[in-house]
């Protein structure tokens, strides 16, 4: 019984550390930026989608340039973050 608990238990936090597809900054839509990148609400998506139709971004320390995206936030997304492709 307590097996059974523990397994129930592992499959649902594993359930809960799935993370959206990473996301080209450079051509998703502000509420794809939003939900593909953790910590990054609407307001720093469009923040995000503004600076990199104005400049495109090639790695991810062009970010830096964007308010509200210091170095916490950079190394928290950076996994997430693509330039190229889709």
């Amino acid at each position: 019984m307590v097996l059974k608990y523990l397994a129930m238990g592992t499959i649902l936090a594993m359930s809960f550390s799935v993370s959206a597809a990473p996301v080209n900054v450079n051509k998703a839509s502000v509420d794809d930026i939003a939900a593909a990148l953790s910590g990054v609400g609407p307001a720093k998506a469009e923040a995000i989608s503004k600076h990199c139709k104005k400049v495109k971004c090639k790695k991810p320390e062009d970010l830096l340039m964007v308010k509200g995206i210091g170095e916490k936030t950079l190394k928290k997304i950076s996994k997430d973050l693509r330039f190229k492709g889709k």
